[in-house]
């Protein structure tokens, strides 16, 4: 039987494949964080890294961004071969799973600002799938940073080409438009992307994209979950950088509204959010009892 991700251990953890993982975090029910970092930017404390910080402070999950997985060369970790790979050294450090996101960029799209031009590595096509299934990630995320024209179509399309190739936990959805001219998100777009086989939909936090309201997030998690897959909702839009009790404000209406993984972005100091929000969301979805365990568990049990 599957730990809950909330009372589990490192060891209990890093054994776990996708589908474990999927049902630990389901059965945390609701209190699960990812807090998400710009693994290769200078950490906030320059000789560890931010995926510690963040573990720290109460993050369940590690999420990586901007990374190009062709070439995982990041700050605060081993260039050494046989110090493992970027995903063997950050298990070592916080001992709690390993994401990465990829980029579905759409060639096509219909562009709302100037395109940003991102390196192959972080798009998301077989060799980046294959890789990643190589460097032992544990779950990877179909997003959009600004201005990279990801479009849902593309997200959708690019589910599929994962499934493929990687064994771990599949993230899809969009957090802000990335440049696009198109809704962030919509029911087509959900349905495509559980249709596709997505693990889990990532959806816009509510009160961080204007317009998406309670009743639609609702609405995602009800038909999300009657198929099977989980939601997390991102906070995407910056806000992660305002003061504790907004963040305490969109976790608990995210939580209302039935979210299983709560999102927080990386525009604080540094690449990563500041640690008293991730602290904050943490009390607000699960308490002070959970959150000292989070922080204090010895990731060597």
């Amino acid at each position: 039987m599957t730990k809950r991700l909330i009372s589990a251990n490192t060891s209990d953890l890093l054994a776990m494949n996708g589908a474990e993982l999927k049902q630990s975090i389901k059965a945390s029910e609701g209190r699960t964080i990812c807090s998400e970092n710009v693994a290769v930017r200078e950490s906030y404390i320059g000789d560890i890294t931010n995926a510690e910080i963040a573990r720290a402070f109460g993050a369940d999950l590690i999420l990586l961004n901007g990374v190009d997985v062709l070439n995982p060369a990041l700050p605060g970790l081993s260039a050494d071969p046989e110090a493992g790979t970027v995903v063997d050294q950050l298990h070592r450090l916080v001992g709690r799973p390993v994401g990465v996101n990829l980029e579905p960029v759409d060639v096509n799209a219909k562009m709302a600002e100037d395109r940003l031009e991102i390196a192959r590595g972080r798009q998301a096509n077989a060799e980046t799938a294959q890789e990643i299934e190589r460097l032992g990630f544990d779950f990877v995320c179909l997003t959009g940073n600004p201005g990279t024209g990801v479009t849902n179509a593309q997200i959708a399309s690019a589910i599929g080409l994962m499934k493929e190739h990687f064994s771990g936990l599949i993230i899809a959805g969009k957090m802000h438009g990335a440049g696009v001219d198109e809704p962030v998100c919509d029911t087509a777009a959900v349905e495509a992307f559980v249709s596709a086989g997505a693990d889990v939909i990532l959806v816009p936090a509510v009160g961080t994209v204007p317009g998406f309201t309670d009743a639609e997030l609702t609405e995602i998690v009800r038909e999300v979950h009657a198929r099977g897959a989980l939601v997390l909702s991102a906070i995407g839009t910056s806000q992660e950088g305002a003061d504790p009790a907004t963040i305490r404000e969109i976790a608990i209406r995210n939580k209302v509204c039935g979210v299983d993984i709560q999102h927080i972005g990386d525009a604080g100091y540094s690449g990563v959010a500041p640690v008293e929000n991730i602290y904050a969301m943490s009390v607000a979805i699960r308490g002070i009892r959970h959150t000292v365990s989070m922080m204090a568990r010895s990731i060597n049990r």
